[in-house]
């Protein structure tokens, strides 16, 4: 049996993650459930799966736990302490954080030699060469679960590294693909969250809207599949059912495709290198009648084009974009900028960058606080 633990247990890739486990029977448990917070829904997942380590970001709300709980017997830790133990009591680590604050997960998993399931693209995005180095020396995996990266993983079994042409990662386009650049600069908070394809969080349904989901997986790509940025391509997939190609020496070209469904990534990422069979919608010519495939449009969505310098530059300019991005994104989710000033404020704080390129754990924080601080300002 292969202990899992979920941390994010509460969102999106959590409950779906959840969903998988139970599927997949007896092979899998749940060893420890992490979220921020202790909301009504982790203590219902909580009570259901009974593991034996609780995580919880906030302390005060890891203490009232136990107080409403007496009859606990699993433990119930916070901060520092909750993650390692979280991390140890599992096989599995998966990642499903949002943002920058489950870059501290990915590196204890690794640092422990953990398969470590990575939902969490800011991992990379930030820190890829210390989250990676530590990888390779402490003997970890990293599987990643985002779509487009698990089906890069899938398809790169068709062949060895040293054979790929070209890494080419799909995007749908969001919900704004088809309209003109003055209908964009009015959009909506709303209009933004309504992604045409995917159900997910607010932070990642923003990010698809502005392409940056594609930019920050452009730097995630070149870091988990050790490949230059130049070996990196995007091309907008309307259809959402092929989830990303790999073009072989030969030319041959190796593609992944399924009805979208984030269960199929996340169920890989347990079972690799074996598959289980799953209840996602099965294949029928009615569902793949038509795929097409276009060109991004870099004018209205620089996007792209800022990820692909900082995966072309390195060091420590993807996690000033990521951090900008988050602050940015915060900003237009409250109403204080708009739509198109998110990618502009990233660009802002990116051109301001004059820091090293020395990639320490120390050096991603400083770059990440510096960020924040330059994002708020116009």
């Amino acid at each position: 049996m292969k202990r899992v633990a979920l941390f994010g247990s509460t969102g999106s890739i959590g409950t779906q993650a959840l969903e998988v486990i139970e599927a997949l029977g007896a092979s899998f448990s749940v060893a420890a459930l992490a979220a921020g917070r202790c909301t009504e829904a982790f203590r219902l997942q909580v009570a259901k799966w009974r593991p034996s380590v609780i995580a919880i970001g906030l302390p005060d709300e890891a203490k009232a736990f136990e107080q409403a709980e007496p009859s606990w017997k699993g433990r119930v830790l916070s901060g520092p302490e909750g993650l390692a133990a979280a991390v140890e009591s599992a096989d599995i680590v998966l990642n499903g954080i949002t943002g920058y604050a489950g870059l501290p997960v990915s590196l204890a998993a690794v640092g422990r030699g953990k398969r470590l399931a990575l939902a969490n693209k800011e991992s990379l995005v930030a820190a890829g060469p210390l989250v990676m180095g530590l990888a390779a020396k402490h003997g970890a995996e990293v599987i990643p679960v985002d779509s487009e990266h698990s089906a890069i993983f899938q398809c790169m079994r068709s062949g060895a590294h040293g054979e790929v042409e070209r890494l080419i990662l799909t995007a749908s386009g969001g919900p704004f693909r088809t309209w003109d650049a003055t209908r964009v600069e009015a959009a909506s908070i709303a209009d933004a969250l309504n992604h045409p394809t995917w159900k997910m969080g607010p932070k990642i349904s923003i990010d698809s809207a502005t392409l940056m989901n594609k930019a920050l997986e452009v730097i995630e790509a070149r870091w988990i599949f050790d490949v230059p940025s130049s070996k990196i391509e995007v091309v907008v997939h309307p259809q959402s059912i092929v989830h990303s190609m790999v073009l072989f020496k030969d030319q041959s070209m190796i593609a992944q495709l399924g009805l979208p469904s984030m269960k199929v990534p996340i169920q890989y990422a347990l079972t690799h290198p074996d598959r289980a069979p799953s209840d996602v919608a099965t294949w029928s010519v009615d569902r793949f009648h038509s795929l097409n495939f276009e060109v991004p449009r870099h004018d209205l969505f620089p996007a792209l084009t800022l990820g692909m310098h900082a995966a072309r530059e390195g060091g420590l300019l993807g996690t000033v974009l990521n951090a900008a991005n988050e602050v940015a994104v915060a900003e237009f989710l409250a109403g204080r900028i708009r739509f198109l000033d998110i990618t502009r404020r990233v660009a802002s704080t990116m051109n301001r960058w004059r820091g090293g390129t020395e990639v320490s754990l120390e050096s991603v924080r400083d770059a990440d606080e510096w960020a924040r601080r330059e994002a708020i300002a116009p």
